[in-house]
């Protein structure tokens, strides 16, 4: 691949961030099955949603610039939610599992804040106003979907996963 300017470079992680949301789509209604607590599942539910949202929003900047709508390969997601399958198929104590999997969505979080920012930095200096605003709407919700997940871990779950067994 050859890459000559920064829109190429904007493009490229656009369908990076786009295959990168459609795993997290596919991913997520397993990790909320696979969760024990009550508030994890809906959390992991209400990011579902949320990230049906951003798939859309990335396909609205996709059109806007005329592009197809379509993704290459993610890798790092797609490494990310592999290690993470290991936690919906453990078997042990469910506390546990839920303190993994917590760790293992604030790592998809954390690599999402990361593009978005990145992204949104893009978008701005491109002059891609409402890609940059619809960029900073995701961020901004991958922000507060990461603080959610350390609140349910510090607020119990963690500690219920310490006091097992």
């Amino acid at each position: 691949m050859k890459l000559d300017n920064l829109h190429e470079l904007f493009v490229d992680q656009l369908k990076d961030l786009y295959s990168a949301e459609t795993q997290l789509v596919k991913a997520l209604p397993k990790m909320a099955k696979a969760a024990n607590s009550r508030d994890l599942q809906n959390g992991f539910q209400e990011h579902l949603e949320q990230t049906k949202h951003q798939v859309d929003r990335l396909r609205q900047i996709f059109e806007e610039l005329h592009l197809p709508v379509r993704g290459k390969t993610c890798k790092g997601m797609e490494g990310i939610i592999e290690e993470g399958a290991e936690f919906v198929d453990l078997k042990g104590d469910p506390d546990v599992k839920d303190a993994g999997l917590i760790a293992s969505a604030q790592k998809v979080e954390h690599y999402e804040i990361s593009g978005y920012g990145t992204m949104h930095t893009f978008a701005n200096q491109l002059g891609y106003t409402n890609a940059a605003r619809l960029l900073q709407q995701t961020l901004d919700e991958e922000k507060r979907t990461d603080q959610k997940l350390t609140t349910l871990a510090e607020a119990g779950i963690n500690q219920q996963a310490r006091s097992s067994k």
